[in-house]
């Protein structure tokens, strides 16, 4: 017969210390590809997301002769403005379903008349507030 200790089967302290080691190593050598190709990914879609917003300015434009104000702002894509100036022509089903949110959770900036050009629209970046570098770093149109 065996004795009890012989029965016990179990991974020893050797064992599972090397396997702690390869998935340490897995995710060393992983993680920074992915988390390179997450912050990419991200500004791509703050890109697409701003030559949407521009487009519908652009149509915005055609339609009223001029670019919604600064205190009327990118709201005037989704529903009529009540504020001065009122548009001349504003489509009824407006130029756009709904305002994206940039992919950090905050809503994209405009400003009429703009620093780098006639309009400007921009994400804050993952920080939230201006200026800023790498994944902080403020982007906008004036980038297309």
């Amino acid at each position: 017969m065996h004795s009890p200790r012989a029965r016990q089967r179990g991974f020893t302290l050797m064992e599972i210390m090397v396997v702690i080691f390869i998935i340490g190593l897995l995710i060393a050598v992983v993680a920074p590809s992915v988390l390179g190709s997450q912050d990419k990914a991200m500004k791509q879609k703050v890109m697409a997301d701003l030559s949407t917003l521009e487009q519908a300015l652009d149509m915005y434009r055609l339609d009223n002769l001029r670019f919604p104000s600064a205190e009327q702002g990118l709201s005037a894509l989704v529903s009529k403005p009540t504020l001065e100036p009122l548009p001349r022509a504003w489509r009824a089903d407006g130029y756009i379903r709904r305002l994206p949110q940039d992919p950090w959770g905050t809503a994209y900036q405009y400003r009429a008349p703009g620093q780098h050009g006639r309009i400007d629209i921009y994400s804050l970046g993952a920080d939230g507030v201006e200026g800023g570098e790498g994944i902080d770093a403020d982007l906008g149109n004036w980038e297309l």
